[in-house]
């Protein structure tokens, strides 16, 4: 069946059909990592966005559940150039084309996926359309185009009440803004016992719990709409408990302290984005999934918190250390393994923070 991806700009991709048949409006972004799909597409992170994998062949591994990052896939819809619907690997137990179906995502293979990346690299982010309707009308489709909005996602992908992995070390509460699997299983695996909090929690209940340490995940959409959440992250800032922060944590904790944050031209998605640790000078290559940044500029001056990290490609902030706080944060994911496990010494500078395993 034939598929079109159309964007807000006019442009016009003809592809064929995979997963669902429905028709879709979303944030088109791209992600350059040549692995991982699974991942992606099972990332919070992702929710209300249509990812192009630029890599040209994906689904040749197929799909292990094992891998997903959450419970379902959160992406709006998915494309790639070529999808390989006969996968080879001893731990697939499914096919891409199957999944997207399962969950009713739909999707589009067999354009240009080079040429759709080069368009959002000199245009910036867009919103597009895909859909299998081959009599669609572009002047009714692009004005609802340019109308959408990703919206409050993060209420969209937390959990809907609190859970406790058991651990005999430090006690961690971990804020859900649609964190990753691999963040709790990063602090459980060195023993801590993590309580996940939903992301409205107010910050007297989870103070309450004497925690050791406060963990502030990822998340997807705009952090200034998190109006409510970043009050809430102020009241933790205010305690004494040590915090870290990834990705969505990092920019809301830097508006909650007087910090900003805008909007990059296309974001930092993939697996082998290099960041320079400014303490030591060492370089780390690292997993993002971002379209907004930290403005350092203002917690600086005001001496509240310093650049720890910074993108090596872009000069971007990567990561804030606050002053006379034992908090700090990253832009990008140190429990993710593109390096394989370049900057997981994150979680053990955290358990350091808490007083290690006692």
């Amino acid at each position: 069946m034939k598929a079109f991806l159309i964007l807000e700009d006019g442009h016009v991709f003809t592809g064929t059909s995979i997963g669902s048949a429905r028709e879709v409006i979303s944030e088109i972004v791209f992600n350059t990592s040549m692995t991982g799909y699974l991942e992606v597409m099972t990332d919070p992170s992702y929710a209300g966005q249509a990812v192009c994998m630029t890599y040209p062949l994906i689904g040749n591994y197929g799909i292990c559940y094992d891998d997903q990052e959450s419970t379902r896939p959160w992406i709006d819809a998915f494309i790639v150039r070529e999808l390989s619907r006969v996968p080879s690997n001893f731990r697939s137990v499914d096919t891409i084309q199957h999944f997207l179906t399962k969950h009713d995502i739909p999707g589009i293979a067999g354009i240009d996926t080079r040429a759709l990346t080069k368009i959002l690299r000199e245009k910036g982010t867009m919103n597009g359309m895909i859909t299998v309707d081959e009599n669609y009308d572009l002047n009714a489709i692009l004005p609802k185009l340019k109308a959408y909005t990703t919206g409050k996602v993060v209420e969209k992908v937390t959990c809907r009440e609190k859970e406790i992995l058991p651990g005999n070390g430090p006690k961690v509460a971990l804020m859900d803004f649609g964190a990753k699997r691999n963040i709790a299983r990063s602090l459980n695996k060195r023993g801590c016992q993590v309580t996940i909090y939903p992301a409205l929690t107010p910050a007297e209940e989870i103070l309450g719990d004497h925690p050791d340490g406060i963990m502030l995940s990822n998340g997807p959409g705009d952090p200034k709409e998190c109006t409510s959440i970043i009050k809430e992250v102020k009241k933790l800032y205010d305690s004494d408990v040590p915090i870290f922060a990834i990705c969505l944590g990092h920019q809301l904790m830097a508006l909650a302290t007087g910090g900003d944050t805008y909007k990059m031209k296309y974001g930092h998605r993939g697996g082998n984005h290099p960041v320079k640790d400014l303490t030591t000078g060492r370089v780390y290559i690292s997993s993002q999934n971002h379209g907004y940044v930290v403005d350092a500029k203002d917690l600086e001056e005001k001496n509240i918190a310093h650049p720890a990290f910074v993108n090596v490609n872009d000069g971007t902030n990567e990561g804030m250390a606050y002053v006379g706080k034992n908090i700090f944060t990253v832009q990008f994911h140190p429990e993710a393994c593109p390096g394989p496990q370049d900057s997981s010494y994150l979680f053990d500078r955290f358990m350091d923070m808490m007083g290690g395993n006692k």
